[in-house]
């Protein structure tokens, strides 16, 4: 029977690989930093805040000690899995807190046991549940922010949506999660492919706009993905799968999951945009870096 995590390898295969070392990393990691049980706490918090199915570490874990380092990272990355846009400055402060040194690993491990469960919902849901193994030998692939980064540049080689798509895709996220930084960036390629300012702006309203009937179905998921990962509505699922390939399905998941990453800016206030007024076009390069400041000449 397919399942999603067929699709995502038969389809994306070096996003698949990204993103299973990102998990291993993430617990190599949390080790490492003396934070197993903490990330594996909120592993459970955040999954089950939405009703999904959390990461496992890798070895069992006891809880962690009623402290108020613990307190602070578990408010922290309970409040980024239901709303990183409503991240308070003194739950950031906390945080930073908390996390002394080790704060970008376990802000980036927190993302993970947030998002990758979410990633993998919506590829069950469109192609089918299924099993996602895990590889213990935390060996075999890169640390954590190289497979995070990996994701970064992979998922931009995938061709099957449009640039239009993509982009409204990538703005939904954006608002969502209010990034500052994306918020303020157009994609020349979609640009080039006739958006305007009146096609970007549709995204607050997709449901009752003029976009196409893929670009709404996309946007709808999209929002799924992000506010209700663990109850993917049928008629959401139908209306995307009748529009789309499997290739498509997997590249729109990917990206939405790509884009997430800016959750780790929002959350610590790290995402400044590079302008203070207008919008700032951008490009993707070959190698899946981005590239800003152009012109549409």
């Amino acid at each position: 029977m397919p399942c999603g995590s067929d699709a995502l390898h038969t389809h994306a295969p070096a996003a698949a690989d990204a993103l299973e070392h990102a998990v291993v990393a993430t617990w190599q990691v949390a080790a490492d930093r003396g934070v197993l049980d903490l990330v594996a706490e909120a592993a459970v918090r955040s999954a089950g805040i939405h009703g999904l199915i959390a990461l496992e570490a890798p070895v069992p874990v006891g809880a962690p000690g009623p402290d108020d380092r613990a307190e602070a990272v578990l408010a922290f990355a309970e409040q980024c899995a239901t709303d990183v846009a409503a991240v308070t400055a003194e739950q950031r402060a906390a945080f930073l807190g908390a996390a002394g040194p080790a704060v970008g690993d376990l802000a980036a491990a927190l993302w993970v046991v947030d998002f990758v469960p979410r990633t993998r919902a919506a590829l069950d849901a469109l192609a089918g549940p299924g099993g996602w193994p895990e590889s213990a030998d935390p060996g075999a692939g890169p640390d954590l922010w190289s497979a995070l980064n990996d994701l970064i540049r992979t998922v931009p080689a995938l061709d099957s949506l449009d640039p239009v798509t993509s982009e409204l895709v990538r703005l939904r996220g954006a608002r969502q999660h209010n990034c500052r930084l994306c918020r303020s960036l157009r994609s020349r390629p979609a640009l080039l492919a006739g958006a305007d300012e009146s096609t970007f702006s549709a995204v607050d309203h997709y449901g009752d706009s003029e976009l196409s009937p893929l670009a709404r179905a996309a946007l709808a998921f999209t929002d799924a993905m992000i506010w209700t990962p663990g109850r993917f509505d049928p008629t959401t699922v139908t209306d995307l799968t009748s529009l789309t390939t499997p290739a498509q399905q997997v590249e729109l998941v990917l990206d939405v999951t790509r884009n997430a990453l800016n959750k780790i800016a929002v959350a610590l206030g790290a995402d400044a945009a590079h302008v203070e007024h207008g919008v700032e076009i951008y490009d993707v390069e070959p190698d899946g870096s981005l590239v800003y400041g152009l012109t549409l000449g």
